[in-house]
Order: C-alpha cells, then sequence, then structure tokens
C-alpha cells in the first residue's frame, strides 16, 4: 500500500497514512508530524536571512574578537574561522537534506537512529546545549541592561548585586517572550540583525580613526610563532566547528520547509562568507582595542561601557535586541521542542521555553564567558566533543545505511521497523560511546592531547563509521524495491532513491 508521495525529490505522506499516524499522540502532534507539500515554501533568500541573523550575533562576535587575545594577528583569525566555518558547512549540508526530503523536525529525524524512544537522547542532549546559549545570550543582554541602568542611574552601579539584578531581569524577559514562540519575535528579528551590521561597521569606523588608519588598527602582533601557531589554530578552528555544531544536528528543523534542495543548499552557502565578514570586523575592531586600550577587549559590553553615555545607551540597546532575537528565534526552538516531544500531548511548547530558560542558569553563562579559555576550550570545545557522534550517527545513517529511503508513518507508529528494542536501537548506543573514547583518552593522556582538542572531528568520524558497520545487515533498513512498494513517485523524471 502506498503510505508517501515522492515528487521532485520532496516525499510527504498520503492523506490516508497522515490520518492513521496522527492516532498516535505519543508520536505526532502538530509541530512534530511531516510537513504538507504547501509548507515546503522556503526559498533559497529565506536561507540566505536566516543563516545572516544567525552569524550577526554577539557571540559570533566574541568568538572571532577573542582569537586577538588568545595571540593570533588579524589574519590568522580570519583564517581560522574560515576554515572552521566551512568544515562544519559539510554536516550542515548533509544532514539539512533529510529535513528537506522528508519535511521532519530533529526530534523525529532521531527516531530513525536512535529508536522511536531513544531518540530522547539525541534530542536532550541538543537541548542541553541549546540552554547554555540561551544563557550566554541573556548574560551579554543582562550585562547591556546593567550598562544603561548604570549610565542613566549612577547609583545603580554602587548596589552591591546590580549585574545579578539586570541578568535576572533580562532573563525573565527572555522566557517570557520564548514562551509565545519564535513568531513572537517576527519583525523584531528581521530588524536586529541589519541594525546590528550597521553597529558593527560603526565601531569599525570608530577602530580606524581611534588606531590611526587601517594598518595600525591591524596591527596587534601574532603572540603564536611556528608551531606554536598549529597547536592554537587547531582547538580554535574546532572551536568555530563546534560554535555550530548544534545547527549540524537540528538544521532539519529549518531545512524541512524549504521548496527544494537546490533552495537550501544555495542559501546555506552563505554562512561561511558571512561569519568570515562579520568575524573580520569584530577581529579588526578587537585588534583596535589593543592598541587604544592596550589589551583584547573580546566582549562587546565591555568595550561598549568605554563610551559616552548615549552610545552606551543605543549600543545596549542593539545588544539587548540581538540577545532577544538570537535566542528566542534560534536557541529555544530545538530545546523546547525536545522537551515537547517527550510528552508530545502534555508538554507545549511554552512549558519547554520555561525548562529551556532554567536549565539555562545551571550552565553558568557568567563563568562561560569570565574568560576566553572558558568560551572556546572549556565550552565550544567541550560540547563539540559531546555532539560530535550524534552527527556522525546522523550522516552515516540516512546517507549510507539508508541511502535516502525512508518509511514515514514508520517514524509515527509504536511497534514498526524503527522500534528496534522497545524503542531504543542499542547499536547507536554503542557507535555513540565508540565515538567518545578517542576524545577521552586524549583528555587523560597528555601525549594525546589532540584526540581531546580535536574531539568534534575525531569523534564524528569514528561514530559515523562504527555506526555504519553496526548496522550494515539491520532489518530496518529499506530495499530499493520495498520503497518502491509503499512510494508513489509523482515525476516521471524521478526514480526511487538507489
Amino acid at each position: 500500500m502506498k503510505t508517501q508521495v515522492e515528487r521532485e525529490g520532496i516525499v510527504t505522506l498520503t492523506d490516508d497514512a497522515a490520518a492513521v499516524a496522527a492516532r498516535n499522540a505519543d508520536f505526532w502532534n502538530d509541530d512534530l508530524r511531516p510537513c504538507t507539500t504547501a509548507e515546503h515554501d522556503w526559498r533559497a533568500s529565506r536561507f540566505a536571512s536566516l543563516w545572516i541573523g544567525m552569524c550577526l550575533c554577539i557571540p559570533t562576535w566574541s568568538l572571532a574578537g577573542g582569537m586577538i587575545d588568545a595571540g593570533m594577528s588579524w589574519w590568522e583569525a580570519v583564517l581560522t574561522l574560515l576554515s572552521g566555518s566551512l568544515v562544519v558547512l559539510i554536516p550542515i549540508l548533509l544532514v539539512a537534506h533529510a529535513g528537506t526530503r522528508y519535511g521532519i523536525p530533529y526530534p523525529v529525524f532521531a527516531r530513525l537512529w536512535f529508536g522511536t524512544r531513544g531518540a530522547h537522547l539525541p534530542a536532550l542532549a541538543r537541548a542541553v546545549i541549546g540552554a547554555g546559549w540561551f544563557g550566554i545570550n541573556a548574560w551579554f543582554g543582562g550585562l547591556a541592561l546593567d550598562a544603561i541602568a548604570g549610565r542613566i542611574a549612577p547609583a545603580w552601579s554602587s548596589f552591591g548585586g546590580h549585574i545579578a539584578v539586570a541578568f535576572a531581569a533580562f532573563w525573565l524577559l527572555n522566557v517570557a517572550i520564548a514562551m509565545r514562540g519564535p513568531q513572537a519575535i517576527g519583525r523584531l528579528a528581521a530588524f536586529a540583525a541589519p541594525t546590528l551590521g550597521i553597529a558593527a561597521l560603526a565601531l569599525f569606523a570608530w577602530g580606524l580613526s581611534a588606531a590611526g588608519g587601517v594598518g595600525p588598527m591591524l596591527a596587534a602582533p601574532p603572540k603564536l610563532q611556528g608551531v606554536a601557531f598549529w597547536i592554537a589554530f587547531f582547538p580554535l578552528m574546532i572551536g568555530v566547528v563546534a560554535f555550530w555544531a548544534t545547527l549540524a544536528l537540528n538544521i532539519p528543523d529549518f531545512s524541512r520547509y524549504a521548496v527544494s534542495q537546490r533552495a537550501q543548499l544555495r542559501g546555506q552557502l552563505v554562512m561561511p562568507i558571512v561569519m568570515a565578514l562579520f568575524g573580520f570586523v569584530a577581529i579588526a575592531v578587537t585588534s583596535a582595542t589593543v592598541v587604544v586600550f592596550g589589551k583584547a577587549l573580546w566582549n562587546p559590553v565591555e568595550l561598549l561601557v568605554r563610551f559616552p553615555t548615549v552610545v552606551v545607551l543605543i549600543g545596549g540597546v542593539l545588544v539587548i535586541l540581538s540577545s532577544i532575537t538570537i535566542n528566542v528565534g534560534a536557541n529555544v526552538m530545538a530545546p523546547a521542542r525536545a522537551f515537547e516531544n517527550l510528552w508530545p500531548n502534555k508538554v507545549t511548547f511554552a512549558t519547554g521555553a520555561i525548562v529551556t530558560g532554567v536549565l539555562a542558569l545551571a550552565m553558568q553563562p557568567w563563568f562561560v564567558l569570565e574568560r576566553y579559555g572558558n568560551y572556546v576550550f572549556l565550552w565550544l570545545g567541550t560540547y563539540g566533543t559531546l555532539l560530535g557522534p550524534f552527527d556522525g550517527i546522523a550522516i552515516a545513517d540516512y546517507w549510507l545505511v539508508r541511502k535516502l529511503r525512508l518509511d514515514l508513518v514508520g517514524l509515527y507508529s509504536p511497534g514498526a521497523r524503527y522500534d528496534y528494542a522497545r524503542g531504543w536501537n542499542v547499536r547507536a548506543i554503542v557507535a555513540l560511546v565508540v565515538g567518545w573514547l578517542p576524545p577521552l583518552v586524549g583528555l587523560w593522556y597528555a601525549p594525546l592531547h589532540f584526540l581531546w582538542s580535536g574531539g568534534w572531528l575525531f569523534s564524528i568520524v569514528v561514530a559515523g563509521f562504527a555506526y555504519a558497520w553496526f548496522m550494515r545487515a539491520d532489518k530496518s533498513r529499506i530495499s530499493a524495491d520495498e520503497y518502491a512498494a509503499i512510494t508513489e513517485v509523482d515525476d516521471l523524471a524521478l526514480s526511487a532513491p538507489t
């Protein structure tokens, strides 16, 4: 019986199959169901706008600018940023293909490789990281709010807990807006990213003037020579990769709406370009702060407070708007959906947003942003290693094991082919552990520390190949004939994937 229809490379459920799948309340709700044909309406420009909005944010500025503090010259920092962005774009595009082809969000995609119940494991891992980013952006916004309050009412800064109060107020504001869903900041998001870009250019102009020209502005000397540079380059590049490792997992949450594979591919190719351009501005300005203030100010709020009051007010508002939009638009969706996926008929998106906010506090963003080393090596490096095996398993499952052939109804049906052992794919769990082993060896054995420094890279490769080997004869795979039996191909120019 035909349960799904393939049109121009996009697969949707038939009306009858959708009606049957919708009866399984523990697996189906309006956020988790596959997209309909009409909902595949995102063109390349929409994806380009999405990436521009996500790249033009305060954490990107800090990631790029901090490379000057780590001892790199401006061109070494740009090279590192561009290299990492190009590397992580590969898994992003590979995973995005599945979202576009089958119209499924990340928690449902994870059922494919971990099982209908086991999918909670990768979904919750992604949720924890998303909550951490929520806290980091809330901390930036709280610092900006504190700076504004201190300029409006000078007595504010004499209050001992002023930063904590500002952060708490901004955190509450973020959670309240997030409860309404990403659509709550639709117009605000369209305004915030371009405005932040203009503000970044204004800071670039300030750096040119204050440092005395392009030459002096970019003259911060590299502190890393020879082998020392490469020792720093590798973990910093992996830090850039880890910066987007979360999106490499849950990109189906966005790519599921693509009108075609070509649209999502073309739109997402802007990411490394935008990262390099915005990163260069951040790197140049941070380099200028070395000339002007004698040290690299990689935290933009720390730089902001050194300007006159009117600049602090305007810049603080921009930091606040940026933090809200990136939090509500990107950092809440995956965690809230993951918690919602635990009990689809009981937990709402709003409840998931509240849980995300509470979890963000437990991640202690104030400690993460205390030092650049904490931000890149402790935060980005550690969670990159955590997520690497999930990325490897997802890519290996879709491209090597399934060869692009899925049974959509099975993803929403208890006891079906993706149920594995009572909802858990033990092979995926073993591959996950195997993927973590090389970085852990590097953490515990100093001569092999490079395995920990490059944890994401080694874990994604090892876990991916291990999973493909474990699953090479698994009965959940669909042959070309089985795919043809359940799929109506509504385009003579296409055939079932082989």
